[in-house]
């Protein structure tokens, strides 16, 4: 049986004393999800020390939505995987369609990252996904491939076990539109089959597979329901602590 993990990434929103409460908003409503369905809230580099305690308190996990691709050094307005992990925390978010997008992260990057990040513990949840272009020209698969190869494939199998991957649709990112559950189904069952060819069917049927574009309490159930849908990557509506766990609770 794979983990059911609905992870929010708040992106940058909520100041930290915001943050807090939208925390304490999530903890109150955590009894009403299933007690198999594990939680990850994704903050601001500033909020990490602020939500620690009451994330903890309610088994909500916390995850930083980046890291440096160095250890340590003259790197002005960096923040080191060492420094997230001081604080508490136990995922980050890598390889977001945003950092590559507006940073021009490459694969190259993001391995110098993956390998800090386990370095020092750090459970990263992986993005891939292809944007509006690469869709309609029919190359998602190879785009989604290539991400995958790229970086997956330089883990080592005892890494990869501690691997979550999210597939993020880049169209359907803030745009209000939304791959249909059976287009989610098509190309998470895709990722799967590309990890088992390096990993083995065994390891990938054991990977959590998030879906990441524009996931909302309205259409929650129906893409969940997907055999090879594990959960999902929640942006706008992770602020709002009601819709994060209305998402929650659609399994």
């Amino acid at each position: 049986m794979r983990r059911k993990i609905v992870a929010g990434n708040w992106k940058m929103n909520t100041t930290p004393a915001e943050g807090v409460e939208l925390l304490k908003g999530v903890a109150a409503l955590k009894n009403t999800v299933p007690a198999d369905v594990e939680l990850i809230v994704g903050v601001p580099f500033t909020h990490l020390c602020s939500v620690k305690n009451e994330a903890a308190q309610a088994g909500i996990a916390v995850s930083a939505q980046n890291c440096a691709d160095h250890e340590s050094g003259a790197y002005t307005g960096e923040v080191s995987a060492r420094m997230i992990a001081s604080l508490g925390a136990q995922y980050v978010i890598l390889g977001h369609s945003e950092r590559r997008e507006y940073y021009g992260e490459t694969s190259e990057t993001l391995n110098k990252k993956m390998a800090l990040a386990y370095g020092q513990g750090l459970a990263p949840i992986y993005c891939v996904g292809e944007k509006l272009d690469e869709r309609e020209a029919g190359k998602h698969f190879d785009v989604v491939r290539a991400q995958i190869e790229e970086v997956v494939f330089q883990l080592t199998p005892e890494q990869f076990g501690k691997l979550v991957i999210a597939y993020e649709p880049v169209w359907a990112i803030g745009t209000g539109k939304t791959a249909t559950a059976d287009q989610a189904q098509e190309i998470h069952a895709f990722i799967r089959g590309v990890l088992a060819e390096k990993f083995g069917a065994e390891a990938a049927a054991k990977t959590p597979i998030l879906y990441g574009g524009s996931c909302k309490p309205g259409n929650a159930a129906e893409i969940f329901g997907k055999a090879d849908v594990d959960g999902g990557l929640i942006g706008g509506a992770s602020l709002v602590a009601a819709d994060f766990i209305a998402i929650a609770k659609a399994f």
